[in-house]
């Protein structure tokens, strides 16, 4: 069994461990890796954020976020407009062509902008997404804004966005 990590040592391999994979991991996996609470995890992430280290939570675990990938990918905002129960729908329309969905913005009288990451790149990354959501009772952050909602997607070309852009509008989710 792996010594028990402390301070420095264990956020470095935070770090090490986040960069190195490749999907979100959990803070309750980086909690047993690190042979700590999940709450330890919470914190050091935390101090890691606090460091400007790009690590963002999403609804599937923590993510480091490569800076050298992201300066090749092609972004556009959009946006959508629809019923939550068609949130599967609009979600699988979007990654079906190889687009990840990254976060969901709105904008909130009090608050202004809210923003959540998602980083929902396959139908897979949807169902996990849309279960905890059901799971949780939790409504999804269109139901404050009547529906409207902004995405940021991302892909490696302009055209896979368009083509995603092109089946969203055909299924009326866009806000023209």
């Amino acid at each position: 069994m792996n010594k028990k990590l402390t301070g420095k040592t264990r956020r470095d391999s935070l770090l090490s461990w986040l960069k190195a994979s490749a999907k979100p991991m959990t803070g309750t996996e980086l909690a047993a890796k690190a042979q700590v609470s999940r709450q330890v995890i919470v914190q050091d992430i935390s101090l890691l954020k606090a460091q400007n280290q790009p690590i963002i939570a999403t609804s599937s675990g923590y993510l480091y976020m490569k800076l050298e990938e992201e300066a090749q990918d092609a972004r556009r905002v959009i946006a959508c407009q629809h019923e939550s129960s068609q949130t599967r729908e609009e979600l699988y329309t979007i990654v079906d062509y190889g687009v990840t969905v990254e976060d969901v913005i709105i904008e909130h009288p009090i608050y202004g902008d809210l923003k959540a990451s998602l980083m929902l790149s396959n139908r897979a990354d949807v169902d996990q997404f849309v279960q905890k959501i059901e799971e949780k009772q939790a409504p999804y952050l269109l139901e404050l804004t009547e529906g409207v909602h902004n995405h940021t997607i991302a892909a490696k070309d302009e055209a896979k966005l368009d083509q995603a852009f092109e089946a969203l509008v055909n299924k009326g989710f866009i806000v023209e």
